[in-house]
């Protein structure tokens, strides 16, 4: 049929059987019809004999009297839309290699029309491309029902193009805008969907890397929007800002703050406008604060961002689930560069020494090995915060004035205590820990002890550790033998019990 189809306008017809097989319920048939529309279709683009313009609607042109080839043209176009459509419906059919090979399909259907454009260009040299065939191809992607994470990996290979990732975008952003408008409530699978494919989207550093494109041209225009870094980062900013307004799923939310300081925040135009989100989400609480953190961080560093009680959330962020937390080398190593600053004044950097030394007291011990050195840390930082250790000519405390309960860290009273959590540690059961509680008794040296190792110590890697330490060979021992079961010799119990 296929053949019969090429060679002859006469035999147009059987192009209606080939599109049936699309409809079959057999695997294997629908595969074999899908690469026949493949080869009939690409075809008839690179041949020109598909309608270029408006298409017409197709009974006005098969009841008019133009020419058997406008009619042949025009009614072959609305037969490429029929497989198009199909193709679409194919994305979501349940055996996986039909979708990967309707994508496959589509995807070169979108090369071929940007090479072969079936619309007529309004100037000479403006740039075409098969938006509204690309859109069905995204859409499809981005399904409401069920989940598409293997057929996006497949697709993230386009995405190494430029115009595909520019496309990609905007499509995305007009895809999720419609989706969330339409269903009273967006189902979590969209969600993930989408978030799949966003997070793909890497955009190149600088403009000159803008040049791998997947539809040929025979030259790039300075003109086009599409060779410009700018209106990616317009397009990268539109689609993520699209994407955050919307009341996201909380799981969902932690995946977008995990990657938002590295692969979100460098490419948009303005990064300031993540404002809302950021202070949004480090509002929430928990996990959620904590991985907020590091866009802030970016936010106020580097893009002057003001927020008046940075430090009074941050310091109530700091409970016992803080040592817990899958976060908690990223937490410990942002709240040791925004407590770096010796502009800080006393009372707050007390405070939180205080809050850490008092959460010690309940830490397992590979968190202890790391919040020991970073309270020497505040101190070595702040001269001022050694009255915690050493009050010279001062009262002895009888009672802690510290208010563990105080949310701000002024209403503390943190600098009128002392760290007495700390000569407790002395006394842990694990020798490192008491080692490193240890070191505030001796003058704290200058440099700095360096935390960064320590931040992603488990539990695990301690015993570990534990377990291969060799001890002193030779340990003299004295010791009286046991005569009775408690080992005392004129026990009331060795009266009665023997050892045998």
């Amino acid at each position: 049929l296929l053949e019969a189809v090429l060679a002859s306008r006469g035999e147009a017809n059987a192009v209606f059987d080939i599109l049936a097989v699309l409809q079959s319920e057999d695997q294997e048939e629908i595969q074999e019809a899908v690469r026949a529309c493949s080869r009939l279709f690409g075809a008839l683009l690179e041949r020109g004999e598909l309608f270029v313009g408006q298409l017409p609607p197709e009974e006005t042109v098969m009841a008019g009297s133009q020419g058997a080839t406008r009619k042949y043209k025009v009614w072959m176009r609305h037969r490429y839309h029929s497989c198009c459509n199909r193709l679409g419906e194919l994305l979501a059919h349940p055996s996986f290699q039909v979708k990967e090979l309707a994508l496959g399909t589509l995807m070169k259907f979108v090369q071929l029309e940007g090479a072969h454009p079936l619309e007529k260009p309004k100037w000479e040299g403006n740039y075409l491309f098969p938006r509204q065939l690309f859109k069905l191809v995204v859409e499809g992607l981005l399904s409401p029902e069920e989940d598409r994470s293997l057929l996006l990996s497949q697709f993230q290979e386009y995405l190494e193009h430029d115009d595909i990732r520019y496309h990609t975008m905007q499509a995305a952003s007009d895809t999720v805008a419609q989706v969330a408008t339409g269903h009273p409530e967006v189902p979590l699978v969209f969600w993930n969907n989408a978030f799949t494919l966003l997070s793909a989207v890497s955009l190149p550093r600088q403009e000159s890397d803008i040049s791998n494109f997947y539809v040929g041209h025979t030259e790039l225009s300075d003109k086009w929007k599409v060779v410009h870094l700018k209106e990616h980062r317009r397009a990268f900013q539109l689609m993520w800002l699209g994407f955050l307004k919307h009341e996201l799923p909380l799981s969902l939310c932690k995946k977008v703050l995990v990657i938002m300081h590295d692969s979100i925040l460098p490419h948009l135009a303005q990064p300031s406008l993540m404002i809302d989100f950021l202070t949004r989400a480090y509002d929430i609480g928990g996990a959620i604060s904590l991985l907020a953190l590091n866009g802030l961080f970016i936010l106020i560093h580097k893009h002057n961002l003001e927020y008046p009680d940075f430090y009074q959330k941050l310091y109530g962020l700091l409970d016992p689930s803080v040592f817990h937390v899958k976060y908690r080398a990223r937490f410990f190593h942002l709240a040791d560069l925004f407590l770096s600053s010796s502009h800080l004044p006393a009372y707050l950097v007390a405070a939180f020494a205080k809050r850490l030394s008092r959460l010690a007291l309940t830490a397992p011990p590979e968190a202890l090995l790391m919040v020991l050195p970073f309270i020497c840390n505040l101190l070595r930082r702040h001269p001022a915060c050694r009255v915690l250790v050493h009050r010279p000519g001062g009262p002895e405390l009888d009672a802690d004035p510290y208010d563990p309960g105080e949310e701000d860290p002024a209403k503390s009273r943190a600098l009128e205590s002392s760290l007495w959590e700390l000569q407790a540690l002395q006394q842990h059961y694990h020798p490192e820990v008491s080692k490193a509680a240890s070191v505030i008794n001796q003058a704290l040296s200058v440099p700095e002890a360096s935390i960064a190792p320590l931040l992603e110590l488990t539990a695990f890697e301690v015993f570990e550790r534990d377990l291969k330490r060799k001890g002193p060979e030779a340990v003299p021992l004295e010791f009286i033998p046991a005569q009775g079961l408690l080992g005392r010799r004129d026990d009331l119990c060795a009266q009665h019990f023997t050892l045998s």
